[in-house]
C-alpha cells in the first residue's frame, strides 16, 4: 500500500500528473533533467487524498451545494468553503496512511525541516497555472507536524480563491484531486522567481529575475520591491536594485518570521551579474525540458541554485511557426476582420482555403507575415501607408520593429513582393448596373452551389467543396469586384482629405455615405425594423416572444393571433440573412438560421423602442443628410478660387462614393453564403459519422481541419484523443487577447497614437464616423445579452456585421478593434452614428453606465461621469 501513497520525486514525471498533480509533475520532470538541482523530497498521491476524502459522507452534500452557487455571491462561497476545509482537516488520517507518509519522511531524515506544498490535478498546467491557488507550508519540523500540514494541504482545495477559480473557469469541484509534495527546506541567501520570457510584452528571447534576500515568500507576497535583472542573450541588458526593507527567514521553533534588512544590505544586489546569467542559463534549460517558457521560483544558497517550482507562463500567445530561423514580424488578420475572438480548427482551414495569401495560426488566430514587404525599401512605406488609413496602430506597431536595429534585414529591391490583395486597380466611373451585376451572378453562384451540393455525401462531398471554394474565390477577387469597392474606398480618402484641405471640414465623407444603396450589411438592420413592424400589432406574439425559449420558438407562433404573420416575416428574414452571426467568418459558429431565438431580443427590442415605419424613415433620413451634404459642400467650393474644378472634381468622387460605397460590404456576405451551404452539407455528413460511431459528437468535426476530416470519411476512424486536445487548446486560447503585431520572438508589439492637444484623461483612438454624442455607455461584450435603449452608446471590443441590428439602436459607437474602413465604421456611417474604433482597452476604461461623450470627428472620447 505505500506504493500507492507515496512517490518519491525522483520516480515522478509530467506523464503522472493525475496522481502527483501538477506541482509534484513538474518537480519529479526538474529532478530527472541534468544540471538541474531540485530539493529532495516525495509526493503523498492523489490516492491518498481520496481514502480521505471517502471517510468524510457529508462531504458529498456540501459539494453538491457548492456547485449550485453563483460565482459572483462571495459570501456564501466563502462560508461554505470554509465548513468543507474544516470538514477535511478534521478527518483522521488513516494508520497505515500516515505509516507511508512518515517511512517516507524517515528515510529523507524525521527532524529535517521540510516544505509541504499542494499540488492540485488542475495546477501549473499548459492552458491554466492556478498559481496561489492552493497553500503552501514552510519550515515544518517533526512527522506530527508534517502529517497535521497535510490535512491542510488536502482542505486547501477549498480556499475561497480556488473554488471562485474552478467555478469561473467552469471546472467540477469533484474533478480536481489534490496531492502533497513535502521537501527538504531550502535556506537561502537569496530566491525569487525568474520567467523565461517576458511575461508583459510575451518576448521569448527576454528573460527577467526577480531576487530579494531570504525566503521567496518576502517576493511572492508582495512584501518587499525586488531586485530585476532582465537579460538577453547572456547579457544583462537592464539592472534595478530594489528597496528589499524585509526578509522572510526560518523561525527556529518551525514557520517563518519577517526579519528587517539593515540599510547598508538594502542597497545590495541579492545577485551578482554572474549569477544572474548564471540562473537564466538555468531557466533556458529548464524551459528546453519542457518545450515552453516557464515561470520559475529559485532558491541560492551557498552559490548554488536549487529550484523549487516551475509552472508553464499560460497567459503568453503563441508564435506561429516559420519554416527557418530567421526573424519575422507578423500582422493580426482579426483585427482587420472584426473578429479577434479564436477559430476552431475547421473554420481556419475554411479560411486557408478561400485566401490567397498565405496565412499562420497561431492561439487559435490568422497572422500574415509580412516581413519581406517591410524589409524591401519598394513597397514598403505605400505598405506602411495603406495599412495605416485602417488600423495607426498596427501601422506605429510595425514602424516600432523596424526601428530596432537588425531585427529586420532590409532586402534589395529585386526582391519585391507581389501587390499584398492583388493590387490597386484604376479606378472606375460610377455605373450601378454594375453592382447589380456583380450581386445577381454572385446570388446565382451560391444557389447553383446549394443546389448541387445536395447530391454529395462522402468524399465526393469534400471534392464537391474543393472545386466550388475555387469558385468562391473566383467571385471574390474578380478584377471588377475589386475595382468597384476600391474606386469607392479611394474616393472616400480623396474626399476626406481635399475637403479638409479647401473647406478645413473634417471627415466630411462620413455624412456622404448615409444610406448608400446596395449596402447588404445595413439593409440588414433596417429589415429587422420592418419585422418589428408585422409583430408590434399582436400583443399575445408579443408577450409570448418574451418567454419563449429554445430553436423551435418559431414553431410556438402557429396558434396565436397574427403568429403566421410573425413567423413569415422572421422566415423571410432568416432566409435573406440566416446564414450570419456573430463571429461568421468562423464556419464553426452558430448561425442565426440554426438558432433562431438568438435575433429574437433584437426584435422585441425594436417592438420595444422604434415606431411603426422606423427601418424606412431611417434609410430616407440618411439619404436625405447626405444630399444636403453633398449640396452644401458643392456651394462652398464654388465660392473659391477655382471653385467650379474643384466642385466637379468632388461631384465625380462623391458620385463614386454613392454608386460603389454599398458594394464593400457584399463580397463578405456572398462569403458567408457559400460557407453556410458548405457547413450545412458537412454536418449531415458529421451526423452520419455519429450514427456509424466514428465521433462522438458532430461538433467533434469542427476540432478538425477540413482534410483531416476529409481523412476521417475516407478511413471512417477518427482520433478521439487529437480531437480533445484541441477542444481543450480552445478554451485556452479564448482567455488569450490577440496582438495587432506579433514577432517570432513571441513579442506582443503595441502601437500608440501620435496625437496631440487632446483634452486630459481622452481615450485616444481613430474616427470612423463624424458627429459628436453624448450618452449612457452600455459596455456589451456578448451581443445575447444586449440591453439598449435609445441614445445609448455602445462600447464593445468589437463588432462584425452581425452587430447591425444593435446599431439602429444607439446613438453612437466605441470599439477597441476596427479601421477606417472595417465592418462596424462602414455600418456606423450609414447609419450617421459618431464612431470612434482602436480605443485601446475601452471596455475596460469605460464602465457600463458612465455617461461618456464620443467626438467622432476627431477620435477620442471623454469620460463625463
Amino acid at each position: 500500500m505505500i506504493e500507492q501513497y507515496v512517490s518519491d520525486l525522483r520516480d515522478v514525471d509530467e506523464t503522472q500528473l493525475a496522481a502527483v498533480g501538477g506541482k509534484g509533475a513538474h518537480l519529479g520532470g526538474l529532478s530527472r533533467i541534468d544540471g538541474i538541482d531540485v530539493p529532495a523530497g516525495f509526493c503523498v498521491t492523489t490516492h491518498a487524498y481520496r481514502r480521505v476524502m471517502a471517510q468524510a459522507p457529508s462531504l458529498d452534500d456540501q459539494l453538491d451545494r457548492l456547485s449550485r452557487l453563483n460565482p459572483d455571491d462571495r459570501d456564501a462561497i466563502r462560508a461554505l468553503s470554509a465548513d468543507i476545509r474544516r470538514t477535511i482537516e478534521e478527518v483522521t488520517i488513516p494508520d497505515d496512511l500516515a505509516a507511508a507518509i512518515t517511512g517516507a519522511l524517515a528515510r529523507l531524515g524525521e527532524q529535517a525541516a521540510y516544505a509541504v506544498r499542494s499540488s492540485a490535478t488542475a495546477e501549473d498546467l499548459p492552458t491554466a497555472s492556478f498559481a496561489g491557488q492552493q497553500d503552501t507550508y514552510l519550515n515544518v519540523i517533526g512527522p506530527a507536524a508534517i502529517l497535521a500540514h497535510v490535512s491542510r494541504c488536502w482542505a486547501s482545495l477549498f480556499t475561497e480563491r480556488a473554488v471562485t477559480y474552478r467555478q469561473r473557469n467552469g471546472i467540477d469541484h469533484r474533478t480536481v484531486n489534490m496531492a502533497v509534495v513535502v521537501q527538504r527546506m531550502v535556506f537561502p541567501d537569496a530566491a525569487g522567481i525568474m520567467f523565461t520570457a517576458d511575461p508583459i510584452t510575451g518576448d521569448r528571447r527576454l528573460a527577467t529575475v526577480e531576487a530579494s534576500f531570504g525566503l521567496g515568500e518576502a517576493l511572492v507576497s508582495g512584501l518587499v520591491n525586488p531586485d530585476v535583472y532582465r537579460v538577453r542573450d547572456g547579457e544583462i541588458v537592464t539592472k534595478a536594485i530594489g528597496a528589499k526593507q524585509l526578509a522572510v527567514v526560518a523561525a527556529p521553533t518551525g514557520g517563518t518570521r519577517e526579519q528587517p534588512t539593515t540599510p547598508d544590505r538594502q542597497a545590495q544586489p541579492a545577485l551578482t551579474d554572474a549569477q544572474a546569467v548564471r540562473l537564466v542559463q538555468l531557466g533556458r534549460t529548464i524551459e528546453a525540458h519542457f518545450g515552453r517558457p516557464q515561470d520559475i521560483e529559485w532558491c541560492l544558497a551557498d552559490d548554488g541554485f536549487q529550484i523549487v517550482q516551475s509552472r508553464p507562463i499560460t497567459t503568453l500567445f503563441p508564435v506561429p511557426e516559420a519554416a527557418d530561423q530567421e526573424n519575422h514580424v507578423y500582422v493580426s488578420v482579426g483585427h482587420q476582420q472584426m473578429m479577434t475572438d479564436p477559430m476552431k480548427p475547421l473554420g481556419l482551414s475554411f479560411w486557408q482555403l478561400t485566401t490567397p495569401m498565405p496565412m499562420a495560426v497561431a492561439g487559435g488566430r490568422l497572422f500574415v507575415d509580412v516581413t519581406q514587404r517591410v524589409a524591401t525599401p519598394a513597397t514598403r512605406d505605400s505598405f506602411l501607408e495603406l495599412l495605416g488609413r485602417s488600423d495607426p496602430l498596427m501601422e506605429d506597431a510595425l514602424r516600432t520593429v523596424l526601428d530596432r536595429d537588425g531585427f529586420i534585414r532590409t532586402l534589395p529591391g529585386e526582391d519585391e513582393p507581389g501587390p499584398l490583395f492583388g493590387g490597386t486597380p484604376d479606378p472606375i466611373e460610377p455605373d450601378p448596373a454594375l453592382v447589380a451585376e456583380l450581386v445577381a451572378a454572385s446570388e446565382a453562384s451560391v444557389a447553383t452551389a446549394a443546389r448541387d451540393i445536395r447530391a454529395k455525401s462522402g468524399e465526393a462531398l469534400f471534392d464537391f467543396i474543393l472545386a466550388d471554394i475555387q469558385e468562391l474565390r473566383r467571385i471574390l477577387f474578380d478584377r471588377r469586384s475589386h475595382q468597384v469597392f476600391m474606386t469607392a474606398m479611394d474616393a472616400t480618402w480623396w474626399l476626406n482629405e481635399h475637403l479638409e484641405e479647401w473647406l478645413g471640414e473634417k471627415n466630411a465623407a462620413d455624412t456622404l455615405t448615409q444610406s448608400a444603396p446596395h449596402n447588404v450589411t445595413s439593409e440588414m438592420g433596417l429589415a429587422l425594423l420592418g419585422v418589428a413592424d408585422v409583430i408590434r400589432p399582436y400583443p399575445e406574439v408579443v408577450a409570448y416572444l418574451q418567454h419563449a425559449d429554445g430553436d423551435d420558438v418559431l414553431d410556438g407562433l402557429a396558434g396565436l393571433t397574427g403568429g403566421p404573420q410573425a413567423r413569415d416575416a422572421v422566415e423571410a428574414w432568416l432566409d435573406r440573412y440566416g446564414m450570419r452571426c456573430v463571429g461568421e467568418i468562423d464556419i464553426t459558429r452558430p448561425r442565426w438560421r440554426e438558432h433562431p431565438s438568438t435575433v429574437v431580443p433584437m426584435i422585441l427590442g425594436n417592438v420595444r423602442n422604434f415606431a411603426p415605419g422606423a427601418g424606412e424613415q431611417r434609410f430616407e433620413q440618411g439619404r436625405q443628410e447626405a444630399w444636403d451634404k453633398e449640396q452644401q459642400v458643392l456651394e462652398r467650393l464654388r465660392a473659391l478660387p477655382d471653385g467650379n474644378q474643384k466642385a466637379a472634381q468632388t461631384k465625380q468622387m462623391i458620385d463614386r462614393v454613392r454608386t460603389f460605397i454599398g458594394y464593400r460590404e457584399y463580397p463578405k456576405y456572398a462569403m458567408v453564403s457559400r460557407y453556410f451551404v458548405y457547413k450545412q452539407a458537412l454536418l449531415a455528413e458529421a451526423e452520419r459519422l455519429v450514427r456509424s460511431g466514428v465521433l462522438r459528437e458532430p461538433e467533434d468535426s469542427f476540432f478538425l481541419t477540413f482534410q483531416e476530416l476529409h481523412d476521417v470519411v475516407r478511413t471512417d476512424r477518427a482520433d478521439d484523443r487529437l480531437i480533445d486536445q484541441r477542444r481543450e487548446a480552445f478554451r485556452s486560447y479564448e482567455s488569450l487577447k490577440p496582438p495587432r503585431v506579433l514577432t517570432s520572438d513571441g513579442e506582443a508589439v503595441t502601437g500608440n497614437y501620435r496625437r496631440d492637444g487632446l483634452p486630459a484623461g481622452a481615450l485616444v483612438g481613430l474616427p470612423v464616423s463624424a458627429g459628436t454624442v453624448e450618452g449612457r455607455a452600455r459596455v456589451i461584450l456578448d451581443m445575447a445579452h444586449a440591453d439598449l435603449a435609445p441614445g445609448d452608446i455602445l462600447v464593445t471590443a468589437h463588432t462584425d456585421p452581425s452587430w447591425t441590428p444593435l446599431f439602429v439602436a444607439v446613438a453612437g459607437l466605441v470599439t477597441e478593434v476596427g479601421g477606417l474602413m472595417t465592418h462596424g465604421a462602414v455600418i456606423a456611417r450609414e447609419y450617421g452614428l459618431p464612431a470612434v474604433v482602436g480605443v485601446v482597452d475601452a471596455t475596460r476604461q469605460i464602465r457600463d453606465g458612465e455617461r461618456i461623450r464620443v467626438h467622432g470627428t476627431d477620435g477620442y472620447v471623454e469620460i463625463l461621469s
